[in-house]
């Protein structure tokens, strides 16, 4: 199974990077301790307690201007990364889902950048990153209708139908990570102003903490255009 890329993507969105996590023989079924991941929390809230809202952080403020370009509307749909954010500034808990999914919103809060992850066992064909034709089926996680998305909208999807839409916004039951899962593909999108440091430093740290808490082996790579 590969990522695949449409080029026009890095057309459109010249600067973005994808980094990309393939992690196998895991044992998904531990606990990690609340207390070690919710030290992050202290991090979000002293990172935005200077800002107006958190749309007006760099990372997610690109986030809003790329929704835009393929025509979402960012004030009615946030990237992962944002949404993550205003749960915890509201005093939620996003913790205990599940280790690989705790682990990516830790990564996704500390570097404010979207994370997310599939079951490898349950995509068909590769993962692609492509925009809508608008006949794709989607069906979102804990959801059981479809919500195709919009002609031009960025998607990621497999052979089967879709694995997030918007980008970043939503994603699918079908593939959802589960104390079943044993391999995953975990996926960081970016944009400036974060660089291709940022990533492989964001990147590095979720394998760590992958082969940490769940054992089993990580592969790791940057997908960018220049």
């Amino acid at each position: 199974m590969q990522v695949q890329i449409d080029p026009q993507i890095f057309q459109r969105f010249p600067h973005s990077m994808t980094g990309v996590i393939f992690a196998r023989g895991l044992n998904n079924t531990g606990v990690i301790p609340f207390e070690e991941l919710r030290s992050v929390e202290e991090i979000v809230r002293a990172t935005f307690a200077g800002l107006a809202a958190p749309s007006r952080h760099p990372n997610i403020l690109a986030w809003r201007q790329a929704f835009k370009v393929f025509g979402c509307d960012p004030q009615k749909y946030r990237c992962s990364a944002e949404a993550l954010v205003r749960q915890v500034l509201k005093g939620n808990s996003i913790w205990g889902i599940n280790p690989l999914v705790d682990i990516y919103n830790f990564v996704s809060l500390k570097y404010v950048v979207p994370v997310g992850g599939e079951d490898i066992h349950t995509i068909i064909g590769d993962v692609q990153l492509t925009f809508a034709t608008g006949s794709e089926e989607f069906i979102r996680l804990g959801g059981t209708e479809n919500e195709p998305p919009e002609k031009g909208e960025v998607i990621y999807k497999d052979d089967a139908s879709v694995l997030c839409r918007r980008w970043n916004w939503r994603e699918a039951d079908r593939t959802k990570l589960t104390p079943r899962t044993t391999d995953a593909i975990i996926v960081i999108d970016a944009l400036p102003p974060l660089t291709r440091a940022d990533i492989e430093q964001a990147a590095r740290e979720l394998a760590s903490m992958v082969q940490h808490y769940c054992g089993g082996t990580t592969q790791r790579s940057v997908r960018m255009l220049y």
